[in-house]
């Protein structure tokens, strides 16, 4: 049984969804900043590039984050623990960045219930004009609807919803260090795994997932915002994660996602980075796509040899921090490289990848 929001579509339609995020990031960095081959007749001597000096991305630090969100129990909004996330978060950020926004919305999910949603938004560089945008989901679902038992108590979402934030923190630790030379956003959406699932006793709500990204991408956090490329982590951190080409992700973001697969094959990551297609999937990335127009990637785990085309404790209680694997976290040439996104040098070529 698939759900609704996380339903793979076929090749014909064009809809939305996770592992290994930072891995993603780091690659597209790496791969923005790189020389690709020139088709060119003549031989001209290179310049030898200036190195790059970035700190240290740390494993561990991501993975105490991931853990302090999972202290707190589920994060499905406006539960206890969801409001305590929500405090930690912002201050946590805070310790990073004094500009950080907490978007509030009213909505009304498919169960007729009200709630108020919290998009938390930390920004490095806020004066400068050229963005890049860093998305995670911050909730946790509120039923554990592909588990044998208990399907309806919410689940942990360790991988699912954690595992993104607690790269993103990460990063922003590591921002805080050295200020970014471009604008750099960081933005947490609530409501994302609060759709409806496919055997709901509740009328067909359309559009049931991803309220928050739907919320701040026709209500953006400052006026006229626009960022030249945005990347998605959605389920970032469990063993052996595979990424492969999610085809919103393709026809959105061609350009950007081709070339951090060949770089990521190039650096060795062809066993996380694969070169295969997945099929489109419904997720936070397709509605900043739709609605704002932002070039934006997913970087999420697919795989093929499971039902859901997920994580195998996708939606389940077993995702816990046992389904956490600071390797994947950890893929260090990648996870450093991901910083070099603030280096005016790279700036260059990533307006380049976008805007021809």
């Amino acid at each position: 049984m698939i759900d609704i929001r996380h339903k793979i579509l076929d090749n014909t339609s064009l809809l939305k969804r996770g592992v290994g995020g930072v891995l993603l990031l780091a690659i597209l960095i790496l791969s923005s900043c790189s020389t690709e081959p020139q088709q060119n007749t003549k031989t001209t001597p290179k310049k030898p590039k200036a190195k790059i000096e970035v700190p240290t991305f740390n494993a561990d630090s991501a993975y105490s984050y991931i853990q302090k969100q999972v202290d707190f129990g589920p994060r499905v909004i406006s539960s206890k623990g969801w409001k305590n996330c929500a405090i930690w978060l912002e201050k946590k950020f805070k310790t990073y960045t004094p500009n950080v926004i907490v978007q509030e919305a009213p909505i009304r999910t498919y169960d007729g219930k009200n709630h108020m949603l919290k998009n938390i938004i930390a920004s490095f560089s806020p004066e400068k004009n050229n963005r890049v945008a860093l998305f995670a989901h911050w909730d946790s679902r509120h039923i554990a609807d592909h588990d044998t038992e208990n399907q309806s108590s919410p689940i942990l979402g360790a991988n699912d919803g954690g595992s993104g934030v607690g790269v993103l923190i990460e990063l922003a630790r590591q921002f805080s260090k050295k200020n970014p030379k471009i604008g750099v956003d960081t933005i947490l959406f609530d409501a994302e795994d609060y759709g409806q699932p496919e055997n709901s006793e509740f009328p067909v709500m359309q559009n049931s997932w991803c309220l928050g990204s739907q919320y701040w991408s026709n209500n953006p956090h400052k006026a006229n915002y626009f960022a030249q490329y945005g990347i998605l982590l959605d389920m970032v951190g469990a063993k052996d994660a595979t990424f492969r080409h999610e085809q919103i992700s393709f026809y959105y973001g061609s350009s950007i996602l081709q070339k951090v697969w060949r770089k990521a094959s190039r650096l060795g990551f062809g066993k996380y980075f694969v070169f295969e297609n997945a099929k489109q999937i419904v997720d936070d990335h397709y509605y900043v796509n739709q609605i704002t127009g932002i070039p934006t990637i997913d970087i999420i785990e697919y795989d093929p040899a499971t039902e859901s085309n997920f994580n195998k404790h996708w939606h389940t209680h077993r995702d816990d921090m046992d389904n956490i694997d600071k390797e994947t976290l950890n893929i260090k040439s990648l996870s450093d490289s991901i910083l070099q996104l603030t280096e005016v040098s790279c700036l260059n070529s990533l307006l380049i990848v976008f805007l021809n």
